[in-house]
């Protein structure tokens, strides 16, 4: 007997070579091929290399951009730590837990779920096969046990194993045969409704971080110079590779300093430049940040946030960088601020993020953060859009006429490439008049801020600013950013069928915030949650800094590494409907 499901929620833990990572990633791309959507997040302890990890596995018939309020599934092919992974890894009574019992008792943290336990003896029947392997076999059982079609995962398994030789490919495929097996003696699985999964259309297995990189090199980026930080280093790992084959380059710097120098060097001599950092990266890029706004510098710097405060938890998520990545700053400096809604969007976002410096010659912080980075998703394949960096450059002007910083109705001025004839400028983080010269006039001062920024105020964002969910619906929104995005529109969704209206506003471009827009997509509403994943409820207080919220407002709010899920946010908004 099996309980058919429109999602099924996954976790593979186990120890460091237990091979679960790799479990998870193949049947990621299994699921894909059998049209279905999915996302995978990992979990893994403080140490460097090696020791305990966990894949957490969401697949169902309709996109999935965040993780559910249960697991249905737990396979631990051992006990490896798994405390650490408990609040992670939530678990009821309805959950079904698979172990093997040679690896000893089942840890009080699991039993006192009151989940069903099921044992299953991985390594005697990995140990029967040649080079066979238990994560193979946790692999056969998670896709006998959730229902995904015979042929998906030997199909993905002959293709990931085939550049390890004949040999790994026959143990590979026995020992998931010997996982498929054991299902029989297991009754009352978690099972996927395969007839509701769509059909006909190509399906993209992409992280966060690949999809930044490649949305940044959509935009137009032709040159990145970076220093490697957790959980940001796979968007450099993509690009070094990508550059190239478009006729741009990689440099790894020695430090985060020498990076945003780098890129601002580049980007001022005519190439579409980024660099890509966490949290503790950014604190010290902030100074040549500045100078980028001064010069009106074209630059993009994608932000993965991890927890913090200082070296904090560098494996796992957070949103706490918000106040940085708009204030952190010093003197006025205006500058864009935008944020990837899901994984899909990161590769938008990206792209747009570009589009935005470029056009505007102006640094843009992108936000993302580890649970969007180093998260797998799979999605439908992601529409061509037309943004493509293109910056106001200048011709030959004659001599003494070119004025580098103009003062202009938009407040953009055309930015000349070095070696223009008759177009030599300075461009440093001293104040200047319009052609550029250094100056402390009051007169001159009060212009260029002016100028700086009319031009990111005044700027046709277009309907981008935001994904909105649900427009007009109802008396109650829930707004929220980044990797919540997700659990929003899943608590949504439920609180709909349940008979209760919500709309869903998650803010793409949070600085600059724009009052006027959000105060519309509020309209109607008397009932404002705000979502975030912050101890300092910055969000909210950015939210307020800038337009009153109309309405009864509430923060649902809590710093990392456990992510908000979604019964908490339906939790919140129904405790209103019964006036608590």
């Amino acid at each position: 007997m099996s309980m058919t499901m429109a999602s099924v929620s996954i976790a593979l833990t186990g120890s460091g070579g237990a091979g679960v990572m790799t479990a998870g990633r193949i049947l990621m791309d299994a699921a894909a091929e059998a049209g279905l959507y999915g996302l995978m997040t990992r979990s893994l302890g403080p140490q460097i290399r090696g020791g305990e990890s966990a894949a957490l596995v969401r697949l169902g018939t309709r996109p999935v951009d965040g993780l559910d309020d249960i697991c249905d599934l737990l396979v631990a092919v051992d006990w490896g730590n798994i405390e650490r992974f408990a609040a992670e890894i939530p678990l009821a009574p309805s959950s079904l837990v698979v172990a093997d019992p040679a690896q000893g008792p089942v840890p009080e943290v699991i039993a006192a779920s009151g989940a069903r336990v099921v044992m299953v003896p991985f390594r005697d029947l990995a140990a029967a096969i040649p080079d066979g392997r238990v994560n193979m076999v946790a692999l056969g059982l998670v896709a006998s046990l959730i229902g995904l079609p015979d042929a998906t995962v030997p199909s993905v398994l002959s293709k990931t194993l085939k550049r390890k030789g004949e040999a790994a490919l026959t143990a590979g495929l026995q020992a998931v045969t010997v996982g498929e097996e054991a299902v029989a003696t297991i009754d009352d699985t978690p099972t996927l409704d395969l007839s509701q999964a769509p059909t006909g259309r190509e399906k993209w297995s992409i992280s966060g971080n690949d999809a930044t990189a490649f949305g940044v090199l959509r935009g137009g980026v032709r040159f990145v110079a970076a220093y490697p930080i957790t959980p940001a280093t796979e968007i450099l790992e993509w690009l070094a590779v990508a550059l190239p084959k478009v006729g741009g380059c990689l440099v790894q710097a020695e430090d985060e300093l020498a990076s945003i120098n780098m890129i601002l060097g580049a980007s001022f001599g005519g190439v579409p430049s980024m660099t890509a950092t966490s949290g503790p990266g950014l604190a010290l890029m902030t100074e040549a940040l500045g100078l980028g706004v001064a010069a009106e510098v074209p630059i993009v710097v994608c932000n993965v946030m991890r927890g913090g405060p200082s070296t904090g938890i560098p494996t796992k998520s957070e949103q706490a960088d918000l106040n940085m990545a708009v204030y952190g700053l010093h003197g006025d400096a205006p500058h864009i601020v935008t944020a990837a809604t899901s994984i899909a969007d990161c590769l938008f976002t990206a792209q747009w993020s570009v589009y935005l410096a470029e056009a505007m010659q102006v640094p843009v912080i992108m936000l993302t953060d580890q649970a969007m980075g180093q998260a797998r998703a799979v999605i439908d394949r992601p529409a061509d859009v037309a943004f493509v960096g293109r910056r106001e450059t200048v011709s030959a002007q004659g001599a003494m006429a070119y004025q580098r910083y103009a003062v202009t109705a938009s407040g953009v001025s055309p930015m000349a490439i070095p070696g223009t004839p008759e177009c030599a400028y300075t461009a440093d983080g001293l104040e200047h008049s319009p052609r550029g010269t250094p100056s402390t006039q009051a007169a001159h001062h009060q212009e260029q801020l002016d100028k700086r920024l009319r031009k990111i105020t005044g700027f046709d964002y277009g309907a981008h600013w935001a994904v909105i969910d649900g427009a007009g619906e109802g008396d109650t929104a829930i707004i929220t950013w980044g990797s919540l995005t997700g659990a929003a529109m899943d608590a949504a969704h439920r609180l709909r069928a349940d008979g209760i209206a919500v709309r869903v506003i998650s803010v793409r471009l949070l600085s600059p915030l724009r009052p006027e827009v959000v105060a519309e997509a509020l309209a109607g509403v008397s009932r404002v949650l705000v979502v975030e994943q912050s101890h300092g409820m910055q969000f909210s207080r950015l939210l307020r800094a800038h337009l009153d919220l109309p309405g009864s407002v509430r923060v649902c709010a809590r710093p990392g590494p456990v992510p908000i899920r979604p019964h908490e946010i339906v939790a919140a908004v129904t405790a209103w409907d019964k006036g608590e």
